[in-house]
């Protein structure tokens, strides 16, 4: 059974570019308070057993937490970075010494780590060969997985759109039928508001037509009324005149008086 520091490393492999020197490869095994490198040019490999103590004095001389100290030093050997000069040079004893360079606001500083030769070289080799294969494989089921996982969401994607596509030509069609009936009734309607104002301007008309003549009527009746009253009082002092002709001259105008003899 593991124990709790090993099951949480964490693992890295780099393939150091150096001029002038062989591919290296450096394979790192990080914990949370110290670490462990090992380097193999194909035929020779070092080690660096970085302790709890080692690390912690590092990093209170660069005046940094040992979490921030392993994350960098992490960062720059689980990676190559570029702008980074890295050096594995001879440190006598037949030791190396592995140097890396970084900026920190606006200082280039490097950091270096000694390793010791080790005792069995092809072991050192193989492990780093096996983490490589191994890494290796995991990356090409990967690559299967997602290259799986993106062709079966190119099906699904080709199917939405043709689902899409379909749905757009159902909703087109299904637009122009409703628009087509639904002009078919409001020209309908139209006609029918047409016919209806028709109908009210002619009742109109023949409503206008019917006050004019009743107007008309009104007015031609009042002027006869006032001709026949005007002739029946000519014909009247027409009679009159003519009862004053037929009576006699000499008639007197008054009652006649008789004469009383007084006795």
């Amino acid at each position: 059974m593991e124990s709790g520091s090993t099951a949480t490393a964490r693992h890295t492999c780099l393939k150091l570019e150096i001029p002038s020197t062989d591919p290296l490869f450096v394979k790192g095994t990080w914990f949370t308070s110290h670490f462990d490198l090992s380097v193999t040019d194909g035929l020779h490999a070092w080690v660096c057993n970085a302790t709890d103590e080692e690390v912690q004095e590092r990093a209170a001389q660069w005046d940094q937490p040992v979490a921030e100290y392993i994350e960098l030093a992490e960062r720059y050997l689980g990676f190559q970075q570029p702008g980074s000069v890295y050096r594995f040079v001879d440190a006598g004893d037949e030791h190396k010494r592995l140097s890396w360079t970084f900026e920190k606001e606006g200082t280039k500083l490097e950091w270096r780590w000694k390793f010791q030769p080790s005792v069995d070289s092809r072991k050192i080799t193989a492990g780093i060969l096996d983490f490589l294969m191994d890494a290796n494989i995991r990356l090409s089921e990967e690559v299967v997985r997602k290259s799986q996982s993106f062709e079966k969401l190119r099906v699904e994607s080709e199917k939405c759109l043709e689902q899409s596509e379909r749905f757009t030509n159902e909703k087109m069609e299904f637009e122009s039928e409703i628009y087509a009936k639904f002009l078919g009734v409001l020209n309908s309607k139209k006609a029918k508001l047409r016919e209806l104002r028709d109908q009210l301007s002619k009742q109109e008309i023949a409503g206008k037509a019917l006050v004019d003549e009743e107007e008309s009527t009104d007015k031609t009746e009042s002027y006869h009324t006032g001709s026949d009253a005007e002739e029946s009082e000519e014909e009247a002092a027409k009679n009159i005149t003519n009862t004053s002709k037929d009576i006699p001259a000499g008639r007197g105008r008054g009652r006649g008086r008789k004469r009383v003899t007084r006795k």
